[in-house]
């Protein structure tokens, strides 16, 4: 399987090039959609476009007989960064980038399904390709699943891979049970008196209010989570005022919540609203929050992490699988793992040339493409392992 990957891999890396270089933000993944139609015409795989707006689902059939539905994913957004990768086809849109591996995602789906259409002779059953749009917190799998993706044929087992900056291209790891964290992203707005920056004392000052709610917020994992405990809250964004000489009467703050623990979550969001309100209060202002919607932890089934860990030991060496640790990071293939067991691979990336890893999200963010085969060797292998057992 990998080595017929290797075969096809100039085609892989050609279309993941041509996605990096033309990103797209969530449910705008016009021309990456319109790409991956392309590719299953050319193919002969029939398919579903417009799903949740940009989504595509296809199905390969295999020609032993009817069988289960296996479902295999990739996503297609984009992230508002401006690159500096340095990369010859970095994106030519300012302010947009593939900073979190959805290119090349989407590229070794499209060569999974290569793969896996010469071996329809071998498999009963089906192989559901899910291209969705939007997982970067916009919703993009909940929308998928009410448009139909895990049904018509229902789907019985459900896998995904994302890229690993932190672990070397060539290894992979599939671990049972939780391994991304879930999370929530929340508004606060901050609602003070305005007025000219000679006469504060006629004012309720935003700017200020805001800065005491941001101190105070920080104390909430630091003094009232267990240390034992995973979680995160994180304010990435504070937006205030508009002139040098004009106190703001208005401030916005956004952040996130991460945890792995349904109970902490729900502490957690108390606890900001009662310290964001209680704090504005206290200095004359108020404080709306708002939640914006969760996603889930992502726990992968127990069975099926020990299916994709022999299926890759099979098609890449009994070596190449590797243990990692949990991360923080949210992920919303978790809204399809609620539905249907399955499991997400990690897919090591990272060159042994480059001194230190290239983060996801961030503007120099970059994979070694030498993994983009192992990746589309190691679905078309966990389908054909799952749909050709008993």
């Amino acid at each position: 399987m990998l080595a017929a990957a290797r075969a096809i891999e100039p085609q892989i890396v050609e279309d993941r090039r041509r996605i990096h270089s033309h990103p797209e933000l969530a449910y705008e993944e016009e021309q990456t959609s319109s790409l991956v139609c392309i590719r299953l015409e050319e193919l002969g795989i029939p398919f579903r476009s417009g799903l949740a707006k940009t989504g595509v689902v296809a199905t390969i059939q295999g020609d032993v007989g009817s069988g289960r539905c296996l479902l295999l994913r990739a996503d297609m957004d984009a992230l508002p960064i401006n690159e500096r990768s340095g990369v010859r086809f970095a994106s030519q849109i300012p302010g947009r980038m593939h900073a979190c591996g959805h290119d090349a995602h989407t590229a070794m789906l499209l060569g999974a399904a290569r793969l896996l259409l010469d071996h329809r002779s071998d498999f009963a059953g089906t192989v559901k390709l899910m291209f969705q749009p939007a997982e970067e917190g916009a919703g993009g799998a909940p929308r998928m699943i009410e448009a139909g993706a895990l049904t018509d044929p229902p789907v019985d087992a459900a896998f995904a891979l994302h890229v690993r900056p932190d672990l070397a291209a060539g290894k992979v790891s599939c671990s049972a049970g939780p391994q991304l964290a879930g999370a929530d992203v929340f508004t606060i707005t901050i609602r003070g008196r305005g007025g000219h920056a000679a006469e504060p004392h006629t004012t309720i000052d935003a700017v200020v209010v805001g800065a005491q709610v941001v101190l105070a917020l920080q104390t909430l994992v630091a003094r009232e989570v267990e240390p034992t405990a995973s979680a995160v809250l994180t304010l990435g964004s504070f937006n205030a005022g508009e002139r040098f000489n004009v106190i703001a009467d208005t401030a916005v703050i956004k952040g996130t919540i991460r945890t792995f623990d349904n109970g902490l979550f729900l502490h957690l969001e108390q606890r900001m609203r009662e310290v964001a309100t209680g704090v504005a209060s206290a200095l004359q202002a108020t404080a709306h929050v708002d939640l914006l919607g969760r996603c889930p932890p992502l726990v992968n089934d127990a069975s099926m992490s020990e299916h994709i860990a022999a299926s890759a030991r099979s098609v890449l060496g009994a070596d190449s699988v590797v243990a990692v640790k949990a991360e923080m990071w949210a992920e919303d293939f978790a809204f399809v793992l609620e539905k249907i067991p399955g499991a997400m691979l990690c897919l090591g990336v990272n060159s042994a040339d480059w001194p230190r890893p290239k983060a996801i999200h961030t503007a120099e963010f970059d994979l070694d493409e030498s993994a983009l085969a192992i990746g589309s060797s190691a679905m078309a292998g966990v389908a054909l392992d799952y749909l050709m057992r008993e």
